[in-house]
């Protein structure tokens, strides 16, 4: 099956990396849309001049929040598929195909690619973190989803339209997650190339680690379904959009 997709990319003060990454997504015939999050240097200029069609947030809101702004922009243009992507260059776009042709099977709503089968030298602490918010998550979703926090992954367009997303920071990565457990949607996994350069985390530690305990526990009543319950079909439902 063939997806009709687009790359959305939250972009913020990545004006070192966005260039170069637009231009290889571009160079591989795929649209890709750069969320700008009210940064403070010439990131979307440097996205603009590289192939980039850029929406712009006047202040920083979030990776979650422009996430949100570019799946609602992707469900306008009548595209399959999101693929999403950091802006910070760990993330190689040849290994697209491989994600899309995952995402192709029909029984597939999400594929999340799997950083810590490629040997890549993730930071020790970000790595063991990493796997116990992985463990948590897939009990809850009935699923094994060995990278949960990994930003490169595919969406299918119906998974979009029906769940209603609502945070806006780097937790929306796994609300997007348990919202498709909650509605029996499968996830799967594949290995990718991670490239770690000098670039740092904009992850907090303390408070983006208190957000997503606040989201295991909301939706911890919600979640668990039956294993009999997976593999929802990918048929076409009412358009609800992301929130």
């Amino acid at each position: 099956m063939t997806l009709r997709s687009c790359v959305v990319i939250p972009g913020y003060n990545a004006v070192k990396t966005i260039g170069p990454l637009v231009q290889h997504i571009k160079a591989m015939g795929l649209d890709t849309i750069v969320v700008n999050d009210g940064s403070t240097d010439q990131t979307a200029q440097v996205a603009t001049d590289a192939g980039a069609l850029v929406i712009s947030h006047l202040r920083n809101g979030g990776k979650g929040l422009a996430l949100r702004t570019g799946f609602a922009y992707a469900l306008q243009e009548g595209y399959d598929a999101v693929i999403t992507m950091d802006s910070d260059g760990q993330h190689d776009p040849e290994d697209i195909p491989r994600l899309l042709e995952e995402a192709g099977r029909s029984d597939v709503a999400i594929v999340v690619g799997h950083r810590l089968l490629s040997g890549a030298a993730m930071p020790v602490a970000r790595r063991w973190t990493n796997r116990l918010m992985s463990l948590m998550l897939s009990w809850l979703t009935r699923q094994h989803i060995p990278d949960s926090q990994c930003g490169f992954r595919v969406i299918r367009r119906q998974v979009l339209e029906m769940l209603q997303l609502s945070t806006s920071r780097f937790e929306l990565e796994s609300e997007l997650l348990l919202a498709a457990a909650r509605h029996h949607w499968r996830v799967t996994s594949v290995p990718i190339r991670t490239i770690y350069g000098d670039h740092g985390s904009h992850i907090h530690p303390l408070w983006d680690g208190i957000r997503f305990v606040r989201l295991v526990l909301r939706y911890l009543p919600l979640v668990r379904p039956a294993p009999d319950q997976h593999n929802q079909q990918l048929q076409a439902g009412p358009s609800q959009g992301v929130g």
